[in-house]
């Protein structure tokens, strides 16, 4: 079963060689037929003519070059796109991921999940990326379900089917797990050998830690509501509606006793804050039904590509049947 490997590559020019190496006499040792997939995300430095020089002498190598910088998910994308592999492993190129790891991520797999992702539980960052990245995964585990220790981990293998029905942008590329226990496979985690960096720097600063949780209510949103949006968005419509129309019943009611029956002295409703706040929740809520509305039609006539739902196995039908309308 071949097994294909994808690195995104920025700027790690000191460092691709010698992955290269440690990979291979990793999956000669364990007799694993794997292929190399360098995706060269917008480097600057001689990133690429290592790439070149790899790909021509070894024949299990192969690299692709972004025209200009469009992140891991995208790097991500295309080797996955390329990939021949059964099994997909993606880690980076800066070797804190140590190949080691492969066989016990295969044996893992074997076990019977789709998805096995890394754990570095030995983490050797600051402790500025270490403390925040643990706030990260726990809040990712109590939106979404999947409690894992390290989404962020760089170290993932998945079967190919896995793949095939996932759609990563942006930085969802950290979101794998997730998306694809939504889709019913099954994920688990494993304990990986966490290296120093040896060169170059990281990529990532302060201000990922806002796309991540960004990016975390994107995949709330896609996991739980992205085949059913008005579920989310028209209860928040009525909630903000019924709001306001209680509020306009409230004034109602006042209106009504101090002009038709005199019973009490109140002050006018037209200078009371609670008509605004009253008006404000009605049109808010009008307007969350109507999103909720236009995108359920957006899902029920351009989400025909994409099926909502996963399929484990199948047998041969015994007799041809019609087929459905699609």
């Amino acid at each position: 079963m071949l097994l294909s490997i994808i690195v995104p590559v920025l700027n790690e020019e000191e460092s691709l060689r010698e992955l290269h190496q440690q990979i291979e006499a990793v999956c000669a040792r364990e007799q694993i037929s794997f292929e190399l997939l360098f995706i060269d995300d917008g480097s600057t430095d001689k990133s690429w003519e290592i790439i070149q020089s790899l790909s021509q002498a070894e024949s299990n190598v192969a690299g692709i070059r972004f025209r200009r910088n469009f992140g891991k998910a995208a790097a991500l994308t295309a080797g996955m796109r390329a990939a021949e592999g059964e099994i997909i492993l993606m880690m980076d190129a800066d070797l804190q991921d140590d190949p080691e790891e492969i066989p016990k991520f295969l044996a893992k797999l074997r076990e019977g999940y789709d998805v096995v992702n890394g754990w570095k539980q030995r983490r050797l960052d600051p402790w500025h990326k270490v403390y925040p990245s643990r706030v990260f995964n726990g809040m990712i585990g109590s939106l979404t379900g999947l409690k894992l220790h390290d989404h962020n981990c760089g170290l993932k293998m998945f079967h190919r089917d896995v793949a095939a029905e996932i759609r990563i942008y942006g930085e969802l590329h950290r979101f794998i797990p997730v998306l694809a226990a939504a889709r019913g496979f099954r994920v688990t985690e494993m304990p990986v050998n966490h290296r120093p960096r040896q060169h170059g720097h990281s990529k990532y600063g302060f201000n990922r830690f806002l796309r991540g949780f960004l990016d975390t209510l994107t995949v709330c949103f896609l996991t739980g509501y992205g085949q059913r949006p008005q579920h989310m968005l028209g209860a928040i419509g009525l909630f903000f509606f019924g709001l306001g129309i209680l509020g306009f019943g409230y004034l109602s009611i006042l209106w009504g006793l101090m002009n038709i029956f005199h019973a009490i002295p109140v002050e006018p409703i037209g200078t009371r804050p609670l008509l605004a706040y009253s008006l404000a929740a009605t049109v808010l809520g009008a307007q969350a039904m109507s999103l909720g509305l236009l995108a359920e039609l957006l899902i029920a006539y351009t989400g025909r590509e994409r099926d909502n739902y996963s399929v484990s196995e199948r047998t041969d039908l015994p007799t041809e049947k019609p087929r459905l309308n699609s």
